[in-house]
């Protein structure tokens, strides 16, 4: 079935609070979604942050991340007040996320509503607590330690609580008790306003497309809980650490340093960990997208030490075992397979064979050297079509910079010729997505908005400046949603609204009678009803309306 759907990370919704949230101008995105005839919001991981502010680089693959709390929520539960929030300094741009503050801010925020919050005693805590241990209990002690250590990395802690001595986590768990609760607080609080938002959303028609990184941070309870999963030496250092080799893009390549699988180990655990993973995330989302999804094929092992990507090899991955166990354990699942980049026959025969859908990006597509797989008229339904992605330029940002054989391409490709402003350029490039052959478009929301390079959310292999773009509030108005959705509607892609001819007639019918007073005694229920009193064609037109 076609449908279409809105990329816009969490933390770039509007709020009073410095950063978007779970908050009132969440459930108002979700309303313009449903006017715009929208089946799809996509997010970005939501996870908790660690240095650099990334969601691809987060403290835990299954927490999530306190910046999202709303305190409007908190300050309605009673846990603080709204006088105390607005004392907080969260930055004064209300179209950039200015982490510094944010991060100076809003645990004083949390901490001071955990404190009156007297969160132990309520059941729904304790069970959230226990339902959650197998991943909670290690995060929290994790957060609890690691702030103790002026935050440095779980490798430079002492000797027992980084190896896990059974006696120091003992003594850590006794001595940091009230931090622990403090973050299980956090967890608890994050957990109950997502899946109310995301329930909204269901109930309103709009699914919610999640994002799952291949790789966990180093700097992370996922690492120092489970280093057994890793390729780590004998001090829990990285032997090896994943990326990408120099490309078009990239010289020297990207340098991720996320710590790189055992692959080994995972297949004869039966991939216990990442089915556990995966099931938290199918609880959390409706769909998920995999992000380097090649790396299940084949990764890029750089030896640990380098300063760049450059010198490293091909490893095989699990391939197609891990998600036949998948099956097997969970059932079949909504995945995206990210599919972007170099693709050998194995990675295409790979994600042929899951049956997943790939991604398709207009903006990968005006090489005017070459044909390319990303033109539309070479999609097949089997796809999610994209005008660009969160670690693109905006489209007009793009087009904006396109040498100029590339640009005559696209020109010629779009007819952007007849084009005679921004507005227009837009259109089209929409339009391009939304009418090809692919089952699923999304269009990121700076596309829609017509926003230039301002607006971009990432760019890669880069330090500071990212994940900060805002969209202002009341940026998303009813004349773009109706755009959206006449547009959608156009190629398929949202239900068109259903001529209820009899009904209409009808209530026309009925409409007229009343008015005129002129219907037979005892026969006002047949006269109403059966299409005999008029042909009501105000009414008929005031049903269309509405």
């Amino acid at each position: 079935m076609r449908a279409s759907g809105v990329l816009l990370p969490v933390s770039s919704l509007p709020s009073a609070y410095g950063i978007g949230c779970f908050s009132k101008e969440a459930y108002d995105f979700v309303d313009r979604l449903k006017k715009a005839g929208q089946a799809y919001w996509q997010i970005l991981p939501l996870g908790p942050t660690s240095y650099g502010d990334s969601p691809y680089q987060s403290f835990s693959t299954f927490a999530g991340n306190p910046y999202f709390i709303d305190p409007e929520d908190l300050v309605e539960r009673g846990y603080i007040s709204k006088s105390k929030c607005d004392s907080y300094d969260f930055g004064d741009n209300a179209e950039y996320v200015d982490y510094g503050k944010i991060y100076e801010s809003r645990f004083l925020l949390l901490r001071e509503a955990w404190k009156n919050s007297k969160i132990a005693r309520e059941p729904a805590f304790r069970i959230f607590v226990k339902d959650n241990a197998h991943w909670l209990d290690d995060y929290a002690l994790y957060m609890a330690v690691k702030v103790s250590f002026d935050n440095v990395s779980w490798v430079e802690w002492d000797e027992d609580i980084r190896t896990r001595r059974p006696e120091a986590l003992e003594a850590y768990r006794k001595k940091f008790a009230e931090e622990i609760e403090f973050y299980q607080f956090q967890q608890y609080m994050f957990r109950v306003q997502w899946e109310k938002l995301k329930a909204y959303a269901n109930r309103k028609g709009v699914k919610i497309i999640g994002d799952i990184p291949i790789y966990v941070a180093f700097d992370s309870s996922d690492a120092w809980a489970n280093p057994e999963l890793f390729r780590f030496d004998e001090n829990c250092n990285p032997t090896a650490v994943a990326g990408c080799p120099p490309d078009a893009f990239s010289a020297t390549g990207q340098l991720w340093g996320n710590p790189l699988y055992r692959w080994d180990y995972h297949k004869k655990t039966g991939y216990e960990w990442w089915m556990k993973r995966l099931e938290a995330c199918f609880k959390m989302y409706d769909v998920v997208r995999i992000d380097h999804f090649r790396a299940f094929d084949a990764y890029y092992a750089i030896p640990a030490g380098m300063k760049t990507a450059e010198i490293g090899e091909w490893e095989p991955g699990p391939g197609y075992s891990l998600f036949e166990t998948m099956r097997k354990r969970l059932g079949e699942r909504e995945v995206i397979a990210e599919d972007l980049g170099f693709l050998t026959p194995s990675v295409l025969e790979l994600v042929q064979r899951t049956g997943y859908p790939g991604m398709k990006v207009l903006q990968f597509a005006f090489d005017s050297r070459e044909d390319s797989d990303y033109l539309p008229h070479n999609y097949g339904k089997n796809a999610v079509a994209y005008t660009g992605t969160h670690d693109n330029d905006t489209t007009l940002g793009w087009y904006g910079q396109l040498a100029e054989a590339d640009k005559e391409f696209c020109n010629r490709y779009l007819n952007l010729g007849k084009c005679s402003s921004n507005e227009e350029i837009k259109w089209e490039f929409i339009r391009a997505v939304l009418s090809c052959v692919a089952n699923l478009a999304v269009i990121p929301m700076q596309d829609y908005l017509g926003l230039g390079s301002e607006a971009r959310i990432n760019i890669p292999s880069t330090l500071g400046g990212n994940w900060t773009w805002r969209m202002k509030k009341g940026a998303f108005t009813k004349e773009l949603a109706a755009e959206i959705r006449e547009m959608s509607e156009l190629y398929g892609r949202t239900p068109k609204k259903v001529k209820a001819k009899a009904e209409s007639a009808k209530s026309g019918k009925s409409a007229k009678t009343a008015k005129s007073g002129k219907a037979q005694k005892g026969k006002k229920t047949e006269s109403a009803g059966s299409g005999k009193a008029g042909k009501g064609k105000k009414a008929g037109k005031e049903n269309k309306k509405a």
